[in-house]
């Protein structure tokens, strides 16, 4: 039986059709197996990126996490710490395996050689090291079709050309702001929880393609590779019998990554043919599931489930168009699940407040995204009146970081439109030297930027001083004098800002106003500390026009 497309039309002095170029293929598991299947990941960037999905409103959560996870590891939850293993180092394939192939004490200690972008390549070194190859970090793709033509060529040539046995995904889910670094770099998207809008992206139908019909586990055949003709194929068995095959014929263009950079290389219409050998010599049947990518018409068709394909004689035959992804299986449970359409996009409301009457610590405050410092809920004992319960920056000393991070912390909101907006807050100093807190309008960057962040910043310091700058770092002063502030005492900051004039006001009394300013015209809301100290929020409140 045939599956596919026409095959191609060829010009020359005249027009006439040609056969698919057609190639067979060996499926043999009596020449022995491959690598053990580790699985497919995503990586939630430290919580990051997964912020605002906390937030989302029943059903829409539940519905979100089903995408993503088929079952939940209870065993995993049960384990012991005793069978935590390493992975080392999360760079490159150089210099960790040398290092281990020297030191056989670091050998013996870790489990998986883990990289970052590998590229679907590895060194020799690093089989000869006879551990378990990760890529370890991978995708950081935006989510339309060519990152689901990235994610299906990466999950199953990061085994063909580089035997790693699982890909982990940076990130799982984007659910932080549009504007801030890698926007919708995730598997999905579920950024707008204050709307319940989420979005199914490509990539997790193309990660069912495997995930539905594998399991951790299962061993990969010997026979696996490359199309003749461009593209790639891998087949996995649980060794009881049962046989997945993942095709992908994603073109160069339509499968490029963030990084590294993909070196050209052609795909073409042409026809394969699989021979099952061995245990799935006596495979009458498979089941189908098709996706393809249209960047011509957009009728992207994604995880579409066809007619069994009939096995003669030990083999099948299939027409493969370029940029496509089959599954054949002898697994028969697989299902698209869906949910009703989810609420409709709408922006972060204009009229916005919050008092952080959250019962206990330690959690995050809905809708904010802290670039640096820790933003948590906060129980707070020492006041018996109206600020029992607030929004305290609890880091008390700058972090080991991946980037540049800030000396002030700070924790952004809201719509990165906004141009002409009123933030109020009532904050309280608790470090009586160095005390400082802020709010802030029209805030224009994050994370790994977030130490050249520009906006309106309003400053109350525990000397008795304020100021106002045109940046997180101070360099660019507005205004400063004396405001009486001090530590450990409640004070409520307005910020207004309205084209390109900007005022401030300290317990409702103005303080500064009118100074003109040009840049930036638009950002988010923030709250924020000089340094990195203990301080407190409290009664936020937003209205944007």
């Amino acid at each position: 039986m045939n599956i596919g497309h026409q095959c191609c039309v060829f010009l020359s002095i005249f027009l006439y059709i040609s056969e698919c170029l057609g190639e067979d293929y060996d499926l043999d598991d009596s020449l022995g197996l491959g690598q053990t299947f580790d699985g497919i990941g995503g990586l939630s960037g430290g919580g990051a990126t997964s912020r605002l999905l906390v937030n989302y409103a029943e059903p829409y959560r539940s519905q979100i996490l089903d995408y993503l996870f088929k079952v939940l590891r209870y065993t995993l939850d049960k384990s012991g710490l005793e069978r935590v293993k390493i992975i080392a180092s999360d760079n490159l394939w150089e210099p960790i395996t040398s290092a281990v192939l020297a030191d056989k004490e670091l050998l013996d200690a870790i489990d998986v050689l883990g990289v970052h972008y590998p590229g679907t390549k590895n060194v020799p070194g690093a089989l000869k090291t006879g551990k378990k190859l990760w890529s370890s970090e991978d995708y950081s793709t935006f989510n339309d079709n060519v990152g689901g033509g990235c994610w299906a060529r990466i999950l199953n040539q990061n085994y063909v050309n580089g035997k790693m046995t699982a890909t982990i995904s940076w990130n799982l889910v984007a659910s932080y702001y549009d504007n801030l670094p890698f926007p919708r770099d995730g598997i999905m998207t579920a950024n707008e929880p204050w709307s319940g809008n989420y979005i199914v992206e490509s990539p997790v139908w193309i990660t069912a393609h495997t995930t539905q019909f594998t399991e951790p586990g299962w061993k990969y055949l010997q026979t696996v590779g490359h199309f003749t003709h461009g593209g790639s194929y891998v087949a996995l068995t649980d060794q009881r019998g049962n046989l997945t095959i993942i095709t992908e014929t994603m073109t160069h263009d339509h499968s490029i990554c963030i990084r590294p950079p993909l070196r050209p290389y052609d795909v073409i219409v042409q026809n394969a043919t699989f021979h099952l050998k061995g245990t799935f010599a006596s495979i009458s049947q498979l089941d189908v599931w098709h996706s393809k990518f249209d960047f011509k018409t957009n009728k992207t068709v994604l995880f579409q489930k066809l007619k069994p394909v009939k096995v003669i004689n030990g083999s099948f035959s299939i027409e493969l168009d370029v940029d496509e992804v089959y599954t054949f299986t002898t697994i028969t449970n697989g299902q698209k699940g869906r949910y009703p359409d989810p609420p409709h996009s709408a922006p972060f409301p204009k009229s916005y407040r919050d008092d952080f009457d959250v019962p206990g610590n330690f959690s995050e405050a809905q809708n904010f995204a802290d670039q640096t410092g820790v933003f948590e809920c906060f129980t707070n004992l020492t006041d018996p009146g109206p600020h029992g319960l607030t929004l305290r920056q609890v880091v008390t000393q700058r972090p080991i970081t991946w980037v540049a991070d800030a000396d002030q912390t700070i924790s952004v909101i809201g719509d990165y439109e906004w141009r002409d907006l009123r933030v109020s807050c009532d904050v309280y100093m608790e470090d009586i030297q160095t005390g400082g807190v802020f709010v802030a309008a029209r805030v224009d960057k994050g994370g790994g930027f977030v130490r050249s962040t520009k906006g309106i910043f309003f400053w109350v310091f525990a000397d008795g001083t304020y100021k106002i700058t045109n940046d997180l770092r101070g360099l660019t002063v507005f205004a400063n004098g004396s405001s009486g502030t001090r530590a450990r005492v409640w004070y409520t900051l307005t910020l207004t800002v309205k084209g390109n004039y900007a005022s401030a006001d300290l317990n409702g009394s103005s303080l500064w106003k009118n100074t003109v300013f040009l840049k930036p015209s638009r950002g988010w809301a923030a709250i924020g500390t000089s340094s990195f100290q203990l301080a407190q929020f409290d009664n936020f409140v937003i209205e944007a026009e």
